[in-house]
């Protein structure tokens, strides 16, 4: 511990120790609730550092022997003869190093545009799933014209309640006790904007292969929505996804209606 034997080489040593926390440890701590981490931005990182250097300007003053050897090298290099140079290098460095940081916050960005994220990406025309292929397009719920739609709405009501309460809220309005650790939050089913608007062959998609299955338009990757196919078969996700619309009254988009609106628009361009 001999270099850091002076208060001086101590707060140097403590700011490093504390930007290097700051701009690189931070940031790579484990998400919290599925939420991943990101770059701090350079203001806060400017804010605690100064922050910590008064904290370090607290200690050093606090009592008249500390506070004269920390001053002791800063003194030397101002003042001494036989340290012209390293005061000369401090004379010319700093001012430069300045202007070389002011010139690049100066210079344009040529990079490209971030593109926006879709909430709602187009689906694949089809997906694997549990070592199958399943053709979307086109595809209707199978589960409504097998069986009584009253058991597949009770097995939907379970899945929903042993698996996406949690994150989705008991009145499906994305509300959940771990919602509010989550960005994006999770999906209001509620909202007429949401699953009122989409087939069940695209909530299925969602729903199996959750948010490592986005495109890239769905990018940044972000959702915390795990890959259910992992966890679920077929048959309990349609039956979830029958659960889903008959709770909130709405009604899936039929592959009909899509059919119909793409031909008017057709026809209009």
């Amino acid at each position: 511990m001999g270099l850091l034997r002076t208060p001086f080489r101590q707060a140097i040593a403590i700011l490093a120790v504390a930007y290097a926390l700051i701009e690189f440890g931070i940031p790579y701590i484990p998400p919290l609730f599925g939420v991943a981490s990101a770059k701090i931005p350079n203001t806060v990182v400017l804010q605690y550092l100064l922050t910590v250097t008064v904290g370090i300007l607290i200690w050093v003053s606090d009592n008249e022997r500390r506070w004269t050897e920390f001053k002791k090298p800063i003194h030397e290099v101002l003042v001494r003869p036989d340290r012209k140079l390293a005061r000369g290098v401090l004379l010319v460095g700093v001012p430069l190093l300045m202007a070389f940081v002011a010139y690049g916050r100066a210079l344009p960005d040529m990079s490209a545009p971030p593109s926006f994220r879709a909430i709602h990406p187009a689906p694949p025309s089809s997906i694997p799933f549990q070592g199958e292929i399943i053709e979307l397009t086109g595809l209707e719920n199978p589960l409504r014209s097998v069986g009584s739609l009253d058991e597949h709405y009770e097995e939907g009501k379970r899945v929903y309640y042993q698996n996406c309460i949690a994150c989705h809220g008991d009145a499906l309005r994305g509300l959940g006790h771990y919602a509010p650790g989550f960005n994006p939050t999770p999906l209001n089913f509620q909202d007429v904007g949401t699953i009122a608007q989409l087939t069940e062959s695209f909530v299925f998609w969602r729903i199996a292969q959750g948010g490592p299955g986005l495109p890239n338009e769905g990018a940044p990757w972000n959702s915390a929505m795990p890959a259910w196919e992992n966890f679920l078969t077929a048959d309990e996700i349609w039956s979830v996804i029958i659960f889903l619309y008959e709770q909130t009254g709405h009604e899936p988009r039929r592959w009909e209606e899509l059919e119909a609106a793409e031909g008017t628009e057709a026809e209009g361009s």
